[in-house]
């Protein structure tokens, strides 16, 4: 019920964090570190026999990768545009669109009904990936306006995803007995964690977001209605049942946006951090209504019914 009740909580801080932003602004330096758990804890819960799964699914992998890092991206610099975002928002919606899969994905996909094990092998996949497609897509975006600084990106990347996912593959795989005992704290943990990390950010940004909240929210939303819905349709369009349609939907749509909030603080503003920020309290409300939804209709071959 802690877990269903997620968006709830992030708003509610969100709005303590708004209101009395200084209990949350002294915790600047520790946003890193909770990001940095969040990937311990996803890693955790994986074992190199998951990414077996990506030799069985390949193509369906290989599709769902490469509408993450294509449609989102591309969708996130054309929304900027139209809604005549400045450089600070423009960097933050980019940031928001090219890095990878959310956790709560996995989630989603599981009360969708849809192939879990497929969900997160392309998590993890699309988080390895992204280590590299990250700072690389925000500098060919956006390099020629403002520095982005791509050797750090990647260097902290390697810091914050690669290495605390990779102990913990390594934590589960010669510890499983013991890691399965705690494995159900591992989501409370999570979204403890970002929960804060957003509550920090928004309080970062408390003096702008009255300016600027609402337009950057309807950017958001239609962001991630856009990524749900081209994952959605594409891979159905492509063949696919939609047990792997729904899945890649919320692989698509469900954006790691507690990392790319994190790197807009560290390598540029907190005003860029707005973007990943709301994303991170909406893309939970709007995955639970789809997935809510999707639960109570049958899964039919290239068919919902």
């Amino acid at each position: 019920m802690v877990i269903q009740l997620f968006p709830l909580w992030a708003i509610l801080l969100s709005v303590l964090a708004f209101f009395q932003p200084a209990f949350f602004v002294g915790l600047k330096s520790q946003i890193v570190p909770l990001l940095m758990i969040i990937m311990l804890a996803m890693g955790l819960t994986l074992k190199p026999t998951d990414f077996k799964q990506v030799l069985k699914s390949s193509k369906a992998l290989g599709v769902g990768v490469l509408l993450q890092f294509l449609v989102m991206p591309v969708t996130a610099f054309a929304i900027a545009m139209v809604f005549g975002f400045d450089t600070e928002l423009t960097v933050g919606m980019l940031l928001v669109g090219s890095v990878a899969g959310g956790t709560s994905s996995n989630i989603m996909c599981y009360l969708a009904k849809g192939d879990t094990a497929l969900s997160i092998s392309m998590t993890a996949i699309s988080t390895l990936i992204g280590v590299l497609l990250t700072p690389l897509l925000v500098s060919l975006m956006i390099g020629t306006s403002v520095d982005v600084p791509v050797a750090s990106m990647l260097m902290s990347l390697l810091k914050i995803v690669l290495l605390p996912v990779a102990i913990g593959v390594v934590i589960n795989t010669f510890f499983s007995a013991f890691v399965q005992k705690i494995e159900p704290v591992f989501p409370y943990i999570s979204m403890f964690a970002i929960v804060l990390i957003i509550a920090i950010v928004v309080a970062l940004s408390a003096s702008k977001l009255v300016e600027v909240g609402l337009i950057v929210a309807a950017a958001v939303i239609l962001h991630n209605a856009i990524g749900l819905t081209l994952g959605y349709w594409v891979t159905y369009l492509l063949g696919f049942d939609a047990k792997i349609c729904r899945t890649i939907a919320f692989e698509v749509g469900l954006q790691n946006s507690g990392l790319a909030a994190a790197l807009a603080v560290k390598f540029f503003t907190p005003m860029s951090a707005l973007p990943g920020t709301i994303f991170s309290v909406w893309h939970n409300i709007s995955g639970s209504l789809l997935s809510s939804y999707w639960s109570r209709r049958p899964i039919q071959k290239n068919s919902e019914g």
